[in-house]
């Protein structure tokens, strides 16, 4: 499926929000996935990750996750720089602020000729984390999330009881958990720790550990496992069409 891109900028609580919008080229109404970046925004491998999804049909937004805290159109560099930037970020961000950000993707969807109105999400790092508090929110009926990292070790700010590992029972859609076993930032103790509250919760959820290590989706740098990044579009696309 041919796709085209454009960019949008979104009125939030907090400032504007550039959002790159890909869909299919062709006539018609199509289901929305919300694609939440890693600490970097939208470099090339996320840009490529959201064409993927949307040639299968899908229109998928691109938020700059960190708007408030950068000029429009920041995209970090995969070096130490960057990643302390991004980092930096990540600990000054209230995820109230994502929650708002994520309300605003939402209403901007629901305005649209060429959506369903049917939403899901998709992460990858802290943005598997963002895609699983995406699906706090009602409208939200499908998350994938890769690698998501601090919800287990609720470093993130917040406001006493919102953050993310304590909410989980409100989620009311189906949400996938992928994780790689030789991970560092989301040790084995940690994807425990996420387990045992899935079952408590009794959530509608998958959960599979892959062999592989962070960042694996990311076709850059040497952690990239192109064979099971195949895998996992494969798995969210069905994911998604089965429930949006």
């Amino acid at each position: 499926m041919i796709i085209q891109h454009h960019n949008t900028d979104l009125n939030t609580s907090t400032g504007l929000m550039r959002t790159t919008v890909y869909r299919p080229q062709a006539q018609g109404q199509y289901p929305a996935i919300i694609f939440y970046s890693e600490i970097f925004q939208q470099t090339a491998p996320i840009a490529r990750s959201a064409a993927i999804l949307a040639s299968h049909g899908f229109v998928v937004l691109v938020p700059e996750v960190f708007h408030e805290l950068n000029p429009i159109g920041t995209v970090l560099a995969y070096d130490d720089a960057g990643k302390d930037k991004g980092n930096a970020d990540k600990w000054e961000k209230p995820l109230e602020h994502h929650d708002s950000d994520t309300q605003a993707l939402i209403d901007f969807v629901k305005q649209q000729n060429y959506c369903t109105g049917t939403l899901g999400a998709m992460g990858v790092c802290i943005g598997g984390h963002l895609a699983y508090r995406a699906a706090l929110n009602p409208h939200i009926k499908a998350a994938f999330c890769l690698y998501a990292t601090d919800i287990h070790s609720d470093t993130l700010p917040a406001q006493a009881g919102n953050n993310s590992f304590e909410r989980m029972a409100d989620i009311q859609g189906e949400i996938h958990f992928i994780w790689g076993k030789q991970d560092p930032h989301v040790p084995k103790e940690g994807r425990s720790k996420i387990y045992q509250q899935c079952v408590a919760t009794d959530i509608n959820y998958q959960w599979q550990e892959v062999n592989a290590q962070h960042a694996f989706m990311r076709d850059e740098g040497e952690r990239y496992d192109g064979a099971l990044a195949i895998t996992m579009y494969q798995q969210a696309v069905a994911l998604f069409s089965r429930t949006l």
